[in-house]
């Protein structure tokens, strides 16, 4: 009996469309499985948001794995033996305020405090591509929800500290990862997704054809990707009605998205999108800020809050303040429990796309109202280690942060010693599974 074997590289084409395919067993043939067996890659996503998270209500009283879980903890309970809490690290000389968002994940130590000028230095994400430059379309993706308090547009940085633009849109993301070809091809399509139309409309025939060829396993996940693809559409589509505004290199516009001002529904579909390009191999080294530029009159529309973001993570222990942030901060960890379940749910090889994927979602201040970037709020999931517990660290005395960029580097496959402030090459408790 013949094998349908498949290139890794796979692509479902038509005109204007470009579909990357997630991993399928017929891209390692049983025949070939003991010589040329795929290796599932390992991945990254570095989120953070940078108007600081409560610790109080994030940060367990216990450390250890009999903790009792915080309300925001309790958003994510069903992921707790995929994630780990940890408490009492920073960046050693880093400068607090909204400038730290700059260094979160560079960890450069900041020679002129009185200056929001900054020489930086290489990203995590970055560092990871250069140690290893991973075969896939995109090396990397930085994402943002807008430019941050302190003029960053990412958390991505280039070796000379420069810092990398990054996408806001997640229409535009879409189209990056979907949407390819001549002008004329680009704006057909985008035209016909204008009129509610499914780029699985344009490689259906070819779609179908295909999953003749594949097992009942193969079947299944492609049925499943391309569920998530609609999903995505639909949720682009109905964030509001589309308009036409001119963008480099494309002559029809993408989707509006969500507003700026709305959070929520703007980090679904920056998750949504985050996990199309894990599942389809189209980068696997991801970073997000959250925030933007309207984040000083930003209101979330989430039941209970009337004030601004900005202006909630400057509380100064007003009881009002304090309640609506807490919300708006339960509304994030929600949404990273969404991708942290979508991640789980994907089935690679014998295990899945969340325990082949480091999850970091953090704040590069523990107390925004104060510009605290000591104790930075940092948990961690997937990626193969051994979760379900909080490792607390000496609150006066903190670890660098960059010990566990050290750490992850390694996991990721880099063989390096040392990430810029690092002193150690792992924290001590955080193990692989």
């Amino acid at each position: 009996m013949k094998t349908f074997g498949l290139s890794r590289r796979a692509f479902l084409r038509a005109s204007g469309v470009t579909m990357a395919l997630p991993l399928l067993d017929a891209m390692a043939p049983r025949r070939l499985a003991a010589a040329e067996k795929i290796a599932a890659p390992r991945r990254m996503v570095l989120v953070c948001t940078p108007l600081g998270l409560r610790t109080e209500y994030l940060n367990p009283k216990r450390a250890g794995r009999d903790y009792e879980p915080t309300p925001y903890l309790d958003a994510i309970k069903d992921f707790r033996d995929d994630f780990t809490v940890f408490s009492g690290l920073s960046h050693p000389d880093s400068e607090g305020g909204h400038r730290s968002e700059k260094t979160f994940a560079t960890g450069a130590r900041v020679t002129d405090a009185a200056s929001y000028s900054l020489k930086n230095t290489i990203s995590l994400d970055q560092a990871a591509v250069e140690a290893l430059n991973p075969d896939t379309r995109f090396k990397s993706l930085a994402l943002s929800t807008g430019v941050g308090a302190a003029g960053a547009t990412s958390l991505s940085w280039t070796p000379n500290g420069v810092n990398i633009p990054g996408e806001d849109r997640p229409s535009l993301l879409f189209q990056r990862l979907f949407v390819n070809g001549t002008p004329a091809e680009i704006a057909t399509q985008v035209q016909r997704l204008k009129q509610g139309e499914s780029i699985m409309d344009a490689v259906l025939q070819q779609a179908n054809t295909f999953q003749k060829k594949l097992g009942v396993r193969d079947h299944e996940k492609l049925d499943e990707y391309f569920t998530a693809v609609r999903e995505v559409e639909r949720r682009l589509v109905s964030g509001q009605e589309w308009e036409k505004r001119p963008k480099p290199k494309v002559d029809a516009a993408p989707p509006v998205d969500a507003r700026f001002e709305e959070l929520s529904n703007r980090l679904r579909l920056i998750f949504d999108m985050i996990h199309l390009a894990l599942k389809t191999d189209s980068s696997r080294f991801i970073t997000l800020l959250t925030g933007g530029p309207t984040e000083s009159v930003w209101n979330p529309p989430i039941p209970g809050v009337v004030e601004s973001w900005h202006a909630l993570s400057h509380h100064g222990q007003d009881e009002a303040k304090l309640r609506q942030l807490k919300i708006v901060e339960i509304e994030q960890f929600k949404r990273l429990g969404e991708l942290l379940g979508k991640l789980k749910g994907t089935a690679e090889g014998d295990s899945n796309l969340l325990d082949r994927t480091i999850v970091l979602f953090g704040s590069n201040m523990s107390n925004a109202s104060s510009h605290d970037h000591r104790n930075m709020p940092i948990v961690v999931a997937g990626g193969g280690f051994r979760h379900g517990q909080h490792l607390a660290f000496d609150p006066n005395k903190n670890p660098p942060l960059c010990n566990l960029y050290a750490q992850f580097l390694r996991r990721l496959g880099a063989d390096v010693n040392a990430f810029s402030t690092s002193t150690a090459t792992s924290l001590p408790g955080f193990e692989m599974a």
